[in-house]
């Protein structure tokens, strides 16, 4: 059985030589390059299964290469950033990155997403269910109805609709912009729409005293919907 293939993409010779060990060590096979030129052609040559992509690079840095990938390719791209700048991890999901973790990380998390996005893409996109349940709660999309138990939750249309959105993306992170994008339009950007409205799901759908488990927040970036 063939092995899955990695590549891994970061200027820094240590990093390099950490990643490449630690990866073969769990039977990967693993490629290194050094810029984003060669990047994108190992992509081309080498069919990688998963991309593991730094952002601060010389030259044409991480995000550049993530943008220039998405133009023919949906391989997985895992960001790693020394940044904590939201509006950079922000920009690295709008730029079709499947994920990203913050240096430096532990190698234990980094295996742990690797294998996380390799799941979710050997799964291969699916569509949504129409009818959604998490615990008590029931979201019938169809309908465009929710309901806790057998009671029926009031909701707006916007309310509803950043609802759908979240749920049809369940378990990965939405970023204010796409949300404003897909429920108010481009014309929209003013985050703070975003704020209340979740706010409003929340009391509605995870009335109680605990903190908010179903739509969670992702601080400086977005929201996720956990299912």
């Amino acid at each position: 059985m063939p092995r899955t293939r990695l590549l891994v993409v970061d200027d820094d010779p240590q990093i390099q030589r950490m990643l490449n060990s630690q990866l073969s060590a769990r039977d990967y096979e693993v490629r290194v390059v050094s810029n984003g030129p060669e990047a994108l052609l190992a992509v081309a040559d080498f069919e990688p299964n998963l991309v593991l992509l730094d952002i601060t690079m010389p030259g044409m840095d991480g995000l550049e290469v993530c943008r220039q990938l998405r133009e023919w390719s949906a391989v997985p791209v895992i960001l790693l950033t020394a940044a904590e700048a939201p509006q950079t991890k922000m920009t690295a999901l709008d730029l079709g990155a499947d994920d990203y973790l913050t240096k430096p990380f532990h190698m234990g998390e980094l295996l742990a997403r690797v294998r996380a996005v390799l799941r979710r893409s050997a799964a291969g996109p699916s569509p949504p269910a129409a009818v959604v349940r998490v615990g008590d709660l029931t979201i019938d999309l169809p309908r465009r109805e929710a309901r806790r138990g057998d009671e029926l939750v009031k909701l707006t249309k916007t309310e509803f609709d950043l609802l759908r959105e979240l749920v049809t993306h369940a378990d990965k992170v939405l970023t204010y912009r796409h949300l404003l994008n897909a429920v108010w339009g481009p014309e929209y950007d003013d985050i703070h729409y975003v704020h209340v409205h979740v706010g409003n799901l929340r009391r509605k759908l995870e009335g109680g005293p605990t903190g908010p488990h179903l739509i969670l927040s992702v601080p400086g970036v977005g929201y996720r919907f956990r299912s």
